[in-house]
């Protein structure tokens, strides 16, 4: 087998064109400052101390709060996940029902969060989009309603497909009806949201607490992120305690070095150079491909749109998105971030080019033009039929709480088969990935439209079912 040293080469040596994460896009001249190895340094006199900062280190952190005008900014090594991790570890001290609200699309480090700090969910279902079948929007008006009993209410905005929620309206709700309510956001991809041309960030607008995956879309390095607090309804000696707790005490001073370099770039510029050219690409294929755009704000729970984000459903082509996917790779060199059946997603970052764009928009004009002129085509529409099956149908309604994820996670355990679970408690977060939202969470019952989907597990990819080739579950016992 080959070494990863060697696969890495093997990669690099490919040339595609990226349009996943990270958002530095392998650009040296966006990292030039950060010089490996030398910089790879622990802390040293001058340097600072990542966990208390009092020279270099603070005055960075500082920087980085007055450009999302936040009122303070801790810098993260261990990803946005430690930053979900922190903001519900930091609201036990106050919290009174132990209780936090939040959409169900939220990322797995939410569940861990959940976990860690035993707060109890409620979840909100994330609205679908039919013509893609994916959780894109956000019933706001069911978040915020009856709040006397929630301590915090946590969104995930921008999702992963770049569709924005209407956190202007929560946040005007939690002013009117429970004013002393932290308002949590996962903006862990939408770092980028301070320049013009995209939606206005979350701390701008007000949220509590902001986390923000910074290498995700901007030119830092994996696993460089942030985190954005300001008001008082968070105890901020207990956030800095609980980040002393949950990070490395040995932090990387490249990755702190990147978080810094990341906000020194003109950004603007180069920002407006790939909007127009994504701009052309949508006016070019949003047809003969089904393609999010501005459009489809204001329906199915989507207040905005991330136009750095291109989902693509090839649906129309009649083929599946491996097969596209496939046709890009193999023809034109095009990396995407994702692809389920019928959709895939293309991610910019600050590091890609407007020719990178225009060689996405010149694969998907030549893909459009083999397989919707190619032979066969009825052929490839009824397997096209057939596959929609295959396709997750997010349950009706979600599966109750029994347990909070800590009380099942602690809990006595036993595998059982999963034609017998019906009615058990999960003690696993199963999800479909992608996208990867829970089917079913730790801690909530298993119920019939949920054992419907178990007892397919072959049609499915799984995250977090470890069982899942052997027809087993993880269950409380009780």
């Amino acid at each position: 087998m080959e070494s990863l040293i060697r696969q890495l080469y093997a990669y690099t040596e490919l040339k595609m064109y990226s349009f996943h994460t990270p958002g530095h896009k392998g650009r040296r001249d966006l990292l030039a400052p950060v010089v490996f190895p030398d910089y790879d340094l622990t802390e040293l006199p001058g340097l600072d101390m990542l966990h208390n900062p009092q020279g270099v280190l603070a005055e960075a952190q500082k920087k980085a709060a007055e450009f999302y005008r936040a009122e303070e900014t801790f810098f993260l090594v261990n990803g946005a996940t430690v930053g979900n991790q922190a903001m519900f570890l930091a609201l036990l001290p106050k919290a009174k029902t132990k209780k936090v609200r939040i959409e169900r699309k939220a990322h797995r480090s939410v569940i861990g969060a959940l976990i860690l700090s035993g707060l109890t969910p409620e979840y909100i279902p994330s609205v679908i989009h039919p013509d893609f079948n994916l959780p894109l929007g956000l019933d706001v008006a069911q978040l915020t309603a009856d709040l006397e009993h929630i301590d915090a209410l946590h969104l995930t905005s921008p999702s992963y497909y770049g569709t924005v929620s209407d956190l202007a309206y929560v946040l005007r709700q939690r002013d009117k009806h429970k004013p002393n309510l932290p308002v949590m956001v996962d903006q862990a991809h939408g770092a980028h949201f301070t320049f013009g041309l995209f939606p206005q960030g979350a701390v701008e607008q007000g949220a509590d607490l902001v986390v923000h995956s910074t290498h995700k879309t901007l030119p830092a390095l994996t696993q460089a992120a942030m985190l954005h607090v300001q008001g008082t309804r968070i105890d901020r000696f207990v956030l800095r305690d609980i980040l002393g707790i949950l990070q490395t005490s040995s932090p990387s001073y490249l990755l702190l070095a990147s978080l810094e370099q990341a906000l020194d770039i003109r950004a603007e510029s180069l920002w407006n150079d790939l909007f127009e050219e994504v701009q052309l690409l949508r006016q070019k294929l949003n047809g003969p491909l089904r393609i999010l755009t501005e459009q489809d704000c204001g329906s199915y729970g989507i207040k905005e749109v991330d136009w750095s984000k291109i989902l693509v459903n090839v649906s129309p082509l009649g083929i599946s998105a491996a097969e596209a996917v496939e046709y890009l790779r193999h023809n034109f060199r095009i990396e995407p971030e994702l692809w389920d059946e019928f959709n895939i997603l293309f991610v910019l970052g600050l590091g890609n080019k407007p020719e990178e764009v225009r060689a996405l928009s010149a694969a998907l004009e030549e893909l459009v033009k083999r397989f919707r002129s190619g032979l066969n085509s009825a052929k490839r529409s009824n397997a096209n039929a057939s596959q929609r099956s295959n396709v997750p149908v997010y349950p009706s309604s979600l599966p109750p709480v029994r347990l909070s994820p800590r009380e099942a996670w602690l809990s006595t355990k036993r595998k059982i088969a999963v034609k017998e679970s019906l009615g058990k408690i999960s003690a696993e977060t199963i999800s479909v990935y992608p996208p990867g939202i829970p089917l079913i969470a730790c801690g909530e019952e298993i119920t019939e439209e949920v054992l419907t989907y178990l007892l397919q597990a072959d049609k499915y990819n799984w995250q977090g079912w470890q069982g899942s080739n052997r027809g087993e579950i993880l269950v409380v016992d009780m």
